[in-house]
């Protein structure tokens, strides 16, 4: 039985206004530009996890590229975009993403010309002013829209991931807009309809401010685009399919220990086994799963790395092992 996952991250009650905007007096709402116009359902396999999960996305070419954030994607096998006027859905490869940013570049194959959605320059925004929200809420299969205002700008929140972590999002919009698990990745829209940001995070968290929400502004998440279009990859933006070694690993008192060897992935044809300790990936000391992860961000399927490890009697060894494709993390 498959696991639904739906694209959301947990807001903790960190909250730190980097930088406050003076209020503005609350726009009469208008929306000459359709709110959906440009905006798909994204769904996905997680195969490993034997969980799929729904998300949403902007359309910004009519080509078939789709903005959308990188949690919603995350640890995807296939992915999946689905026109909400005519239900139909079309397979999808990931262009780039970036972990930090949580910002993620799909393009859709095979798909008809797609209506793009209309970008507004974010850094000219002012609290109180309207604001839409547009998304797959709670992966319903349908585009729902909510009304607010704009609450914060330059916030920093903290949120927890999947694997008990916590880290930072930074320079967000924080919104009155009720955003729910599914509208992540869709997006925020000012009074005409045009897009101000990229729906990422929910809080129900009263010692927040009630239900708001937070997207990260379009002018940011744009700039990302550009470079992943431009196959230019640094420390935080992956360019391309992502190296897998095919294992799970879990943290051990003598350290990373594998766990599951997927039969035929890099690791099973490497030589290595279950109780096997990762010591080092490339020469890199890998002690924690985000060690492996940002060693693994810089490789693609297809190259060879250096695996130092110890094997079943304690011993150091080395070995060499040619990347498989992955799912994104």
């Amino acid at each position: 039985m498959l696991k639904t996952r739906l694209a959301s991250l947990v807001v903790f009650a960190s909250l730190t206004v980097v930088g406050q905007a003076s209020a503005a007096s609350t726009p009469k709402p208008v929306a000459p530009l359709p709110p959906t116009r440009g905006v798909v359902l994204v769904t996905t396999d997680l195969a490993y996890q034997n969980a799929e999960a729904a998300g949403t996305g902007i359309v910004l070419t009519s080509a078939g590229e789709v903005l959308t954030n990188n949690h919603v994607i995350r640890g995807a096998t296939t992915i999946r975009i689905v026109i909400p006027a005519t239900h139909k859905s079309y397979p999808a490869d990931v262009v780039g993403y970036d972990i930090a940013d949580d910002i993620a570049l799909l393009k859709v194959n095979g798909a008809p010309k797609l209506a793009t959605a209309t970008r507004a320059d974010s850094t000219k925004l002012r609290v109180g002013q309207f604001a839409r929200a547009v998304g797959n809420a709670n992966g319903g299969g349908k585009l729902v829209i909510t009304t607010g205002t704009l609450t914060g700008l330059n916030r920093t929140i903290t949120i927890g991931n999947e694997d008990g972590t916590t880290s930072q999002l930074t320079g967000l919009i924080q919104t009155s807009a009720r955003l729910v698990p599914g509208d992540s990745g869709g997006p925020l829209l000012d009074a005409t309809g045009r897009v101000i940001g990229v729906d990422a995070a929910g809080s129900a968290n009263y010692a927040i401010q009630k239900s708001d929400g937070y997207a990260i502004p379009i002018n940011r998440a744009y700039s990302l685009v550009k470079l992943m279009r431009a196959g230019a990859e640094s420390s935080l933006v992956h360019v391309g399919k992502t190296a897998f070694l095919g294992v799970t690993i879990a943290s051990g008192a003598r350290g990373l220990v594998i766990g599951t060897i997927i039969e035929g992935s890099a690791a099973a044809n490497a030589g290595l086994q279950p109780g096997n300790i990762f010591t080092a990936l490339e020469g890199v000391q890998v002690q924690t799963l985000d060690d492996v992860r940002r060693v693994l961000f810089t490789h693609h399927p297809g190259e060879t790395i250096t695996v130092d490890y110890l094997d079943s009697f304690g011993q150091a060894a080395t070995t060499q092992l040619t990347l498989g494709d992955g799912p994104p993390q």
